[in-house]
């Protein structure tokens, strides 16, 4: 992508950066908690009787906090793509369209690099 001119003054990109850095350890600190969580089900399934209505729980739970560490880990790429595009001076410009991502976007999510539609459509894709 061709380096556009910033949208923003420093003031308002450094305020971003920051909430971006504090995005990125809270993003870190959930999967490691998640993670640590996870092997500790999975040590305490392997030294204790079965009972298979437990392990059907567990699993159902390991499921679930599998699917919310892999957004976790999606946002936390989000995340470090709109650190990297604040030093490139493309931060507020789509990825795919290069066209301006609405303030109010950039505002409800710091790591925004697409339009709505263009995360919704990348959504649907896969």
């Amino acid at each position: 992508m061709n380096r556009k001119t910033p949208r923003f003054d420093k003031a308002f990109l450094e305020g971003k950066r920051r909430q971006l850095i504090e995005l990125r350890e809270q993003l870190q600190k959930t999967a490691d908690t998640d993670e640590a969580e996870e092997a500790a089900i999975k040590n305490e399934s392997g030294s204790q009787a079965r009972e298979y209505e437990d392990d059907a729980q567990k699993l159902a739970m390991l499921e679930t906090d599998g699917n919310l560490v892999s957004q976790d880990v999606d946002r936390l790429a989000r995340v470090e793509r709109a650190l990297h595009k604040i030093d490139e001076g493309t931060y507020g410009f789509s990825d795919v369209s290069g066209q301006p991502v609405p303030d109010a976007r950039l505002e409800a999510m710091p790591d925004a690099i697409n339009t709505v539609q263009e995360q919704a459509a990348s959504e649907r894709a896969g």
